[in-house]
């Protein structure tokens, strides 16, 4: 289905993370089923099996039991050997792959598309930076063209066409904050971006077992991302989430409507009057949506939608919810 916008004027729109979506986030943990690599003290459990290096209990010892981690003094107060356990180190990085291509400037409902791409990314921050955890992101506007890796702290991606940006994966909310200051000062530029290259900057150099979370239009053919999302994860747990527009899915009875391809600039007229026209518009974006979730699922990626027209945040609660709830019932999303 071909990417067309309308042509509509800009209008102020409200920041796309405020006080009340903090306040939710902070009580939401999104959940990961991966056992991750780390070194560093956080909130998930880590990929080794070993002892760890933090003090815990102290419990009686067992035939087999490693004699270098008796406890003397526990043993010499009850009489009986023990050993102390110890708690492994723990740490989750978390890497988002952002979509700002051109088809993401467009938006007909509360949002631009590129501003839920903003608040999906912060609401992941908000979600995964916590104690030692980490996180760093790639940020594509399209053509392909590698820009080397800088580093971001509060300052904005260079401009340019076709640049995709490494942000290296840093530890505390205030390198989360210039994360997000830098994604979001981020220029969309003209031109057809290429997700597959962009997905496939979190499979090289190989990375920390972790969340890669991949926030899109999905409207790239699915051949260009399938493959290396799929290689993705076989490594992360994945989170794709699809950022849509209304218009994008059915279009309105207003006659003849000026559209353009963001990507190629080309401008069409489309007489949306035609009842057959519109039916057939509804049909291919159904069909398209219906082949991006059936990738996704074949990559084994958890897909969340976001609309421009919903409250991103509710969206973004029911789908932790839910998450938690396959989780207590003993499967897995």
């Amino acid at each position: 289905m071909a990417r067309a916008a309308a042509v509509t004027s800009p209008t102020p729109r409200p920041a796309p993370l405020g006080d009340r979506s903090e306040a939710v986030l902070s009580r939401l943990q999104l959940l990961v089923t991966r056992k991750l690599d780390g070194l560093l003290q956080g909130d998930y459990a880590g990929l080794l099996p070993g002892p760890g290096s933090e003090a815990g209990e102290s419990r009686e010892y067992r035939p087999g039991d490693d004699v270098r981690r008796m406890d003397w003094p526990v043993t010499a107060r009850t009489t009986t050997p023990h050993v102390r356990r110890t708690v492994a180190d723990r740490e989750l990085e978390t890497w988002l792959a952002l979509d700002l291509s051109a088809s993401l400037d467009f938006g007909t409902g509360q949002w631009l598309k590129r501003e839920v791409v903003v608040a999906a990314a912060a609401a992941i921050t908000h979600l995964t930076v916590r104690g030692g955890n980490r996180i760093g992101a790639v940020i594509g506007t399209g053509g392909g063209v590698s820009a080397p890796a800088r580093r971001w702290r509060g300052r904005p991606p260079p401009p340019g066409p076709g640049v995709l940006t490494r942000l290296p994966a840093r530890s505390g909310r205030k390198e989360a904050q210039g994360l997000l200051r830098a994604v979001a000062g981020t220029a969309i530029q003209p031109g057809r971006g290429d997700l597959g290259a962009l997905i496939e900057m979190l499979n090289r150099p190989p990375r920390r077992r972790g969340v890669a979370v991949v926030v899109s239009d999905f409207l790239a053919p699915a051949e260009q991302w399938a493959r290396p999302m799929r290689k993705l994860r076989v490594r992360h747990d994945v989170l794709a989430i699809e950022v849509v527009d209304p218009r994008e899915l059915e279009l309105p009875d207003v006659g003849v409507l000026p559209v353009v391809d963001p990507e190629s600039g080309e401008l069409h007229e489309v007489q949306t009057a035609d009842p057959r026209l519109r039916q057939r518009y509804a049909d291919a974006a159904t069909a398209q949506r219906a082949t991006i979730a059936a990738a996704l699922r074949g990559a084994g990626a958890a897909h969340l939608r976001l609309r421009t027209d919903r409250d991103w945040l509710l969206d973004m609660v029911r789908f932790v919810a839910a998450q938690r709830h396959a989780r207590t019932r003993g499967t897995t999303r």
